[in-house]
């Protein structure tokens, strides 16, 4: 008798240990899923974003391109797991002939964040005040073409 008693002072704090560490444990690892599904999702969508950036870049830059301006919607998603996100850039110039543009997502109500960079050429601007809202109904990138070649980018639609 004496034996099962030992038993059950060993066995009982193990069982009940059990019954809150495993649903914690669980719910951490669900979480962790959950987040680096919606930071892969953010970058797809950056990447898709990033490589309009430098569609829109290299058809203008093209010689034979007069000056001008182009308005290019963003075909992307209003919302990422029920997420609406901002995108804004800026642009770094670690030397004369080329310039790196690094856009940015965020979720909104959420720390998730994703960045791409894109190279382009020396000759491009970008305007630092511009942002995009996923969820606006206008949600674009401006490309215009100045007459001495340089291409000034930016993001409309910050409803």
């Amino acid at each position: 008798m004496p034996q099962i008693t030992i038993e059950y002072m060993i066995m009982i704090p193990m069982l009940i240990l059990q019954i809150f560490l495993f649903p914690l444990t669980a719910g951490w690892i669900m979480n962790t899923w959950v987040e680096s599904r919606q930071t892969l999702a953010l970058q797809e969508t950056a990447s898709h974003v990033g490589s309009l950036v430098h569609q829109v870049y290299s058809a203008l830059n093209h010689e034979s391109i007069a000056a001008g301006y182009v308005t290019n919607m963003l075909e992307i998603t209003p919302f990422i797991e029920g997420y609406a996100y901002t995108g804004n850039a800026s642009l770094r110039d670690p030397s004369s002939d080329a310039k790196i543009l690094d856009i940015t997502l965020r979720f909104m109500g959420d720390t998730i964040t994703s960045t791409t960079s894109v190279t382009l050429g020396g000759n491009v601007a970008w305007d630092t005040d511009s942002e995009f809202m996923s969820n606006s109904s206008y949600a674009s990138l401006v490309a215009e073409k100045l007459p001495n070649c340089t291409i000034l980018l930016y993001f409309e639609g910050d409803e």
